[in-house]
């Protein structure tokens, strides 16, 4: 299975995506946990993207797209993937197109963690206590999840006109989202593989 998730923050995507590449034994590759692996690593690509990130600066999608690439060429992704945090823009969507296209392994679905905005402003509230991350405030969370939807509802148009999109309600318990999912893509799975099979 080759899949991406996305979903706006506080809908749990990072446990999930965990779930579904442990459950379809794939990789979970999130390019947040690349970034920070980085700090560590010696290579010319880590010491860019150190230098980047230690100046408060944005790291390009052109810097971006190498770093994913080079983990997809890796051999534990040869069977299959699950991206989590990428792509993040339309640029990005036509980097990962190229690339899956060259190498011949083309997405099967993209998973769309739903959550209802005011479930969400609360599940990251009541982190925020916990956490004691004072600068999480109501305001601040409804800016982000603002941007998420402005920044990724454009992604998700690509992939839905693509019959790629597999939409699921990301509320509720762990283990009961998690099952949504599994359903969801099998189920997607085989309506693909009827469609491929059926004469036309």
């Amino acid at each position: 299975m080759r899949l991406l998730i996305m979903g706006p923050p506080g809908a749990g995507k990072g446990t999930q995506a965990k779930r579904i590449a442990e459950h379809y034994r794939i990789p979970a590759i999130s390019t947040g946990d690349i970034f920070r692996a980085m700090k560590n690593a010696d290579t010319p690509l880590a010491r860019q993207v150190r230098a980047i990130m230690e100046s408060g600066g944005y790291v390009s999608d052109e810097i971006t797209n190498e770093i994913v690439k080079d983990r997809l060429a890796q051999p534990d992704c040869q069977t299959g993937f699950l991206l989590d945090g990428y792509p993040r823009t339309l640029q990005q969507v036509r980097t990962l197109d190229d690339y899956l296209a060259e190498t011949d392994r083309p997405l099967d679905a993209v998973i769309s963690l739903l959550a209802d905005t005011d479930e969400v402003v609360a599940r990251l509230l009541r982190r925020a206590a916990i956490d004691g991350r004072s600068d999480d405030n109501e305001e601040t969370i409804r800016v982000r999840l603002q941007v998420y939807l402005e920044q990724t509802e454009p992604l998700l148009d690509v992939y839905r006109s693509r019959g790629l999109l597999v939409e699921v309600n990301g509320l509720g318990e762990v283990d009961e989202v998690s099952e949504r999912v599994f359903a969801a893509l099998d189920a997607h799975r085989e309506r693909r593989t009827s469609e491929l099979v059926e004469p036309t």
